[in-house]
């Protein structure tokens, strides 16, 4: 396992016996693709969706909105549409949802509006209506990345697929582009570090804005190119990952300012929050510390997007021996975003880890106990919400 995995026998002998429970993202990764698992699978998680019996029957709610099969039944049902408006309104506030972390609350709301989205496309006066596919497309985008955070990656490859066929009959073709970034984080979460990396790439290709470029074009463009960073730093294309990096820090420059355009978060912000990321992946844990430093201050990174930095910071100070610093961050992340911190394995990895160091503090073993989380723990579960 550890020659096919490229990785050390020591490595995995501590991971076999519960003695190391930080090994790096990259480590995991190599490790979940020899034994064709995903990384939660290799964690000790069983099953492919959350255990709780809530999570799971919304992931299944959720299934059979996305693979309904009325229209062939001729018992689609056109009393379900909204109109567009108000469709467009759900949209806006499941959106605010998302970025917020709520994914319990998107869990929820989703079977409807994909019923509801499913119907107006339906009820559409024409086929030129691209104001229905466009919703469409941003709710499948939607269901995608919930589904992703309730641990059900296969089933979130269907909705960014549906997505994209939805958006490739609006009426703007950024929101394919956006569409695109979608389906690559679906490839990285599924452990197609190549097939990320190259459908980001030729994304990029396909939309790269030449001449007197908008805002919003050169932003969804910076986000394929970091999207293509990130995937491949995973597959270990280090060069590769730097390359895209440097080519986004460029368009980050003539953007001057964070957005979010056709739901792509880009900017400066963007920028340091994702080389931190391609850092911690290479295991080059002082360079993630010192580009977290360059985060531009007053940064309005969604608050998802924070949470994963923060654990990205709390992962190379845990690495780095720098007990205090973690745990102010992880600290941070949970009081900032609970229900995020419930619905992803690595802050509790991180947790685990310190409470086997000495002496461990009062506030670290606090949030232990609200995350379930003991010393040296692998069996890592989503918190009821």
């Amino acid at each position: 396992l550890a020659t096919a995995a490229d990785v050390s026998v020591d490595v995995i002998r501590k991971l076999e016996q519960g003695r190391r429970q930080t090994a790096s993202i990259g480590t995991l990764q190599r490790i979940a693709r020899v034994l064709d698992v995903d990384v939660a699978e290799l964690l000790g998680r069983s099953r492919p969706v959350p255990s709780g019996g809530d999570d799971q029957a919304r992931v299944w709610a959720i299934r059979d909105a996305l693979t309904s099969v009325d229209d062939l039944l001729g018992e689609l049902d056109d009393a379900d549409a909204p109109d567009l408006p108000e469709l467009g309104r759900s949209v806006s506030y499941a959106w605010g949802a998302y970025w917020a972390g709520r994914y319990g609350l998107l869990a929820a709301m989703l079977p409807r509006l994909l019923t509801e989205a499913r119907a107006a496309t339906h009820q559409a006066a024409a086929p030129g209506d691209g104001r229905a596919a466009d919703l469409a497309a941003q709710v499948h985008q939607l269901a995608a990345g919930t589904l992703l955070r309730l641990g059900a990656a296969d089933l979130g490859h269907v909705a960014a697929r549906e997505s994209l066929r939805w958006a490739a009959r609006a009426p703007d073709p950024l929101r394919t582009a956006a569409m695109r970034s979608t389906l690559v984080y679906v490839l990285i979460r599924q452990g197609r570090f190549l097939d990320a990396e190259r459908v980001a790439v030729a994304s990029a290709e396909t939309f790269q804005p030449h001449g007197e470029a908008t805002t919003p074009q050169l932003s969804v463009y910076g986000g394929l190119l970091l999207r293509g960073a990130t995937a491949a730093a995973r597959e270990g294309r280090a060069g590769a990952a730097a390359a895209l990096l440097g080519e986004a820090g460029e368009v980050a420059g003539r953007t001057g300012v964070d957005r979010t355009d056709y739901e792509v978060v880009f900017g400066p912000s963007n920028w340091v929050m994702q080389s931190a990321d391609v850092a911690v992946v290479g295991e080059d844990y002082p360079s993630a510390v010192a580009v977290a430093r360059r985060m531009p201050p007053g940064s309005v990174l969604p608050l998802a997007a924070r949470s994963r930095h923060l654990t990205d910071v709390a992962h190379a100070q845990v690495r780095l021996g720098n007990d205090r610093a973690a745990e102010a961050a992880l600290l941070s992340l949970e009081r900032g975003a609970p229900d995020w911190t419930a619905h992803h394995l690595l802050p509790r990895m991180l947790v685990g880890e310190l409470l086997t160091r000495r002496r461990p503090s009062a506030p670290l073993r606090e949030l232990a106990g609200r995350l379930g989380v003991t010393a040296g723990t692998t069996m890592l579960r989503p918190s009821e919400e």
